[in-house]
């Protein structure tokens, strides 16, 4: 069986769905569920930072903006709090700071290694991708309702907690190799 769905799964008027090009089963993966919101919430982000003025942003790599603090992050921490891999993390680093978004520097506490910060770009780019996010969860509590967010954030908040709490730390969360 597969259900057909609107763009983001809202409701027609008189409760029915409205149909989009999406064709999914019966009960789809949640990660697949969570990759369309994904999907979704990424391009409104990198369209409210394109139509802001803030250009050389790949769709994306704005994830890193949001999560740098004032005393500056090493890429490996900055993947950790935007839950990707180091590599991907550092991929888009180097693409934003080509952008001239972030810059890095030499860690004061360990020479070995460099930490990111904002640039007065990426400073104020930070409040229009954040603002943007705000605004596509927003928009998913119109589509459905302001609760049927809150209990999906609570579920997979739930969730992501025990799957964390039940896995082994990875070597890099240990401070090992």
């Amino acid at each position: 069986m597969c259900v057909r769905m609107g763009p983001s799964g809202a409701r027609a008027a008189g409760g029915g769905r409205v149909a989009m090009s999406r064709e999914l089963p019966g009960r789809p993966r949640i990660t697949y569920l969570m990759r369309v919101l994904q999907q979704h919430y990424t391009r409104s982000i990198d369209a409210a930072l394109r139509d802001a003025g803030f250009a050389g942003v790949r769709p994306g790599d704005a994830k890193a903006l949001v999560f740098v603090p004032a005393e500056g992050i090493p890429v490996g921490e900055l993947a950790a709090r935007a839950g990707v891999r180091k590599q991907t993390m550092r991929e888009a680093v180097e693409q934003l700071e080509r952008a001239g978004y972030v810059e890095r520097r030499p860690n004061p506490r360990d020479g070995r290694s460099r930490l990111v910060f904002l640039t007065r770009q990426g400073q104020a780019a930070r409040p229009v991708a954040r603002a943007a996010g705000d605004r596509a969860e927003a928009h998913w509590a119109q589509l459905t309702s302001p609760d049927e967010v809150e209990s999906v954030r609570s579920g997979l908040l739930r969730l992501a907690r025990a799957v964390d709490a039940a896995s082994p730390q990875p070597p890099e969360a240990r401070g090992g190799p």
